[in-house]
């Protein structure tokens, strides 16, 4: 018998700062039960990465966190957590459209446009990963952004239907639930091969800009530790942490 994980116990709110502070302040309180997700209509302050907001119009996306304690994860190699939930997220997109990728580091696109933001907080230890949360927002039937971001969609816009945000919730759990499955039974190369096919714009020349300016890169791939392998014309590479390279759309 398969016990799902993820899901068992979930919490709602009409409104909330963050579903990540909310798990947060859960984890501070106590121990919440492994696989705990915290969902919301609206959220005042959602945040992406690092001096990113999130957007999104009440009761018309999904917008959840999820609390796990992947102790068999060490610290080095937790971009893990952030893979296998990027690749959850991408398969309930997929679902919809033929068109999704994944944008390092965890970003969910159609085609060009953002459908999809992840945003994981890790607590660490000694040698393991006491905590993560996984917090994810994804536009589902929102069709008027506001807030100058330069290019979201939602699943309505990409699908023209108005999608049951209940449905969309279960699938999400279910899919980091399977996702969750393989980092526990030791499938991360699985998870990392994945990762790597779906990743946007690898193996293509597109625009890119860094600390010495614009320049026409291809993404070799995603080292281990998170770090963005991009290759120039003169044949050189150069590895990038996250806000160290900007992808010119």
């Amino acid at each position: 018998m398969i016990v799902m994980i993820v899901g068992t116990y979930v919490r709602h709110f009409r409104k909330v700062s963050s579903t990540n502070s909310i798990a947060a302040a859960m984890l501070k309180e106590q121990a919440p039960a492994e696989g705990t997700v915290i969902t919301a209509s609206y959220q005042e302050s959602g945040r992406g990465q690092p001096g990113n907001s999130w957007e999104s119009e009440s009761g018309k996306n999904l917008i959840m966190s999820v609390i796990l304690y992947p102790v068999m994860v060490r610290p080095a190699d937790q971009f893990i957590i952030s893979r296998m939930v990027a690749l959850a997220v991408h398969d309930v997109v997929s679902k919809y459209t033929k068109n999704a990728s994944i944008k390092w580091p965890n970003d969910i696109y159609v085609n060009n446009d953002k459908i999809a933001g992840i945003l994981i907080e890790n607590s660490i230890m000694g040698e393991t990963l006491s905590s993560s949360v996984a917090g994810i927002g994804l536009n589902v039937n929102q069709i008027v952004f506001r807030s100058g971001a330069p290019n979201p969609v939602s699943l309505k816009q990409v699908t023209g239907t108005t999608h049951n945000l209940k449905a969309v919730k279960e699938e999400m759990m279910a899919a980091l639930d399977r996702r969750y499955a393989m980092v526990s039974s030791g499938e991360t190369a699985v998870l990392e091969n994945e990762y790597q096919q779906l990743l946007y714009r690898a193996g293509e020349w597109h625009r890119y800009s860094d600390d010495n300016g614009e320049f026409e890169g291809m993404i070799e791939r995603v080292m281990a530790d998170g770090m963005l392998s991009v290759r120039r014309r003169d044949g050189t590479s150069r590895l990038y942490a996250f806000r160290e390279i900007d992808y010119i759309l």
